[in-house]
């Protein structure tokens, strides 16, 4: 990248003039050294940027996030210092974004600024847990033990998700192909066989002259049926991104059918993964719970679990707080309850966590083994129906012609 930049030398000199360096971060720490003041740093051709800009990319690979965080508690294990940790691996790091990054963050630290104020700065492209969990390490002055749970943590919700998608690939398969079988029957096959009977004159069967005039209303309206779709979704996403609606949409969700039970064992296992790796951490609970509800998915859970984190800063107890809202399962209340009781909260929310990662699992299994014989039954059905009922006339026709 190419920076205009302002300096001025220890002689009181001011120079002006374009620089070509990876980042603002290196170019001003290759400024300091060689003892000039930087007056101002701006990418070329651009007025008024922050002292800091990220690329044009705006995510981070979680795969090479968490390998960074993986060599990083390595490395702190092994006892080499924070700053010189940072300088070695952010040399390593192949995505631009993220190498400039841990630039900022590596002169932040060097500067004197704690790793998790560092990472805080860049506000959304890390999850507030992280930060957290960077917290409790310095707090407790064991940032490589925090970082591996972190990874752990990462690992085992990236393997839910990765499961449950996986486990609807195939009936999202099924279901495309059956729309794109009946689109082809509908758009292509019913108007053929409607011009080869009309060219008889006969009238044709009613479930025939239903599917005939689906076909040609969909073929003469086919525009406007494509831009109401298109209104309809964007309605649908100006809607959602309204505040308070997602959390609307969320609690809505929660009440459909298996989608619903689905949900909410997610939305439970990811509060108390994400409570327990903070508590092992160090963190205090309210403050725990505070991160926690920033973390989970579902907005209405979420938001829930935000009137929890008040009660428990009143002084009411954890179990007490999540059964009064009769939202989360009552599994999860009474091993809470246990946790608390027995002063084992942590090990209990791992357990919880645990046992709701396995129930979805069983859930999706059993969900695949019953959907896949079922789709294909409903596909059969619905195309055998639509041949049939346009093989219905030939049969008419040719019963008149040998009267």
């Amino acid at each position: 990248m190419e920076f205009h930049c302002r300096l001025a030398s220890s002689s009181g000199e001011i120079l002006d003039g374009v620089y070509v360096a990876d980042s603002e971060a290196r170019l001003r720490h290759d400024f300091e050294e060689k003892g000039f003041f930087v007056l101002s740093l701006k990418p070329k051709g651009v007025i008024g940027r922050l002292p800091f800009q990220l690329p044009r990319r705006s995510s981070i690979a979680t795969r090479e996030f968490l390998v960074f965080n993986q060599e990083l508690a390595t490395l702190l294990r092994a006892g080499m210092p924070l700053v010189q940790s940072l300088d070695l691996l952010k040399s390593r790091v192949t995505n631009p974004l993220f190498r400039t990054v841990l630039d900022d963050v590596h002169e932040k630290v060097r500067g004197g600024s704690a790793l998790s104020d560092a990472f805080a700065a860049h506000g959304s492209l890390f999850p507030s847990i992280y930060t957290a969990s960077l917290v409790a390490g310095e707090r407790s002055g064991n940032l490589d033990a925090v970082l591996r749970r972190f990874v752990e943590y990462t690992k085992v919700l990236a393997t839910v998700k990765r499961k449950t998608v996986s486990a609807l690939v195939y009936p999202a398969i099924l279901i495309a192909l059956a729309l794109v079988l009946v689109s082809i029957i509908v758009l292509k096959v019913v108007p053929a066989f409607s011009e080869f009977y009309a060219s008889f004159g006969a009238e044709l069967p009613l479930v025939t002259r239903i599917i005939v005039w689906v076909s040609d209303v969909i073929r003469g309206q086919y525009l406007l049926i494509l831009v109401g779709i298109v209104a309809t979704v964007g309605l649908f996403m100006g809607w959602i991104r309204q505040p308070g609606q997602k959390a609307r949409f969320d609690r809505i969700v929660l009440g459909v059918p298996f989608i619903g039970e689905v949900a909410s064992k997610f939305a439970t296992s990811q509060m108390a993964r994400t409570l327990a790796t903070l508590l092992d951490g160090g963190l205090p609970l309210v403050n725990a719970l505070d991160i926690a509800a920033s973390s989970v998915g579902n907005q209405f859970i979420a938001r829930e679990l935000e009137i929890v984190s008040a009660r428990v800063r009143e002084g009411v107890s954890f179990s007490s707080a999540l059964e009064a809202r009769r939202v989360f399962p009552e599994v999860a209340v009474k091993m809470a309850e246990v946790g608390e009781s027995t002063g084992a909260l942590q090990d209990m929310l791992n357990t919880v966590a645990d046992f709701y990662d396995e129930e979805i699992s069983t859930t999706m299994d059993r969900f695949i083994t019953l959907v896949e014989p079922v789709l294909l039954v409903i596909m059969g059905i619905v195309i055998a129906g639509l041949l049939l009922a346009l093989y219905m006339p030939l049969f008419q026709l040719s019963s008149v012609l040998a009267g």
